[in-house]
């Protein structure tokens, strides 16, 4: 787990997975937190399912770098939002981050602090030399988040932009 000045980000099992896709207030019972709405978009649904599950069940992997990190407001306990790297580091050393913050907790840079959070854990994991991300060029507020954080545009897509934050 990782604390921040308000956050807790703590790394979630496969057990923790499946009652998180439930979204039935399971897993916030479990984690002794009091339950928000949230919403799971078909495509995190698809990503949990297809990707996420069978990496984070699979023993030779870190599950770390393959799991749901939830993101909890510790005055409220409450999830407020979730990170994940998009698996372990590449042959270059690189790991690609996502985000999402919930909709009634935007706003209040809770997610840069979260970013934040991840990215001083990243530093001590050996061999990870970059962390990169992908935002959607009409999403200023998740760019915002990445700038806050020191990441540097490196490109870009007729939708999307792209950063990279060297850390070593």
């Amino acid at each position: 787990m990782i604390e921040t000045q308000r956050l807790l980000l703590k790394p979630l099992t496969y057990d923790q997975l499946i009652s998180y896709m439930r979204a039935d207030g399971s897993l916030e019972t479990e984690l002794n937190l009091i339950p928000a709405p949230r919403i799971i978009s078909p495509e995190l649904k698809e990503a949990l399912e297809e990707t996420i599950l069978p990496n984070v069940a699979d023993p030779g992997k870190n599950y770390l770098f393959s799991t749901l990190w939830t993101i909890i407001l510790q005055a409220d306990k409450r999830m407020i939002g979730d990170l994940c790297f998009m698996g372990e580091p590449d042959a270059a050393g690189e790991i690609e981050i996502g985000y999402g913050t919930y909709e009634d907790f935007r706003n209040h840079g809770f997610m840069a602090e979260a970013v934040g959070g991840i990215i001083q854990w990243a530093l001590k994991e050996p061999g990870i030399k970059g962390i990169v991300a992908s935002t959607e060029k009409a999403n200023i507020a998740s760019y915002t988040v990445l700038e806050k954080n020191k990441f540097v545009k490196t490109g870009e897509t007729e939708t999307l932009y792209n950063w990279r934050l060297q850390t070593r």
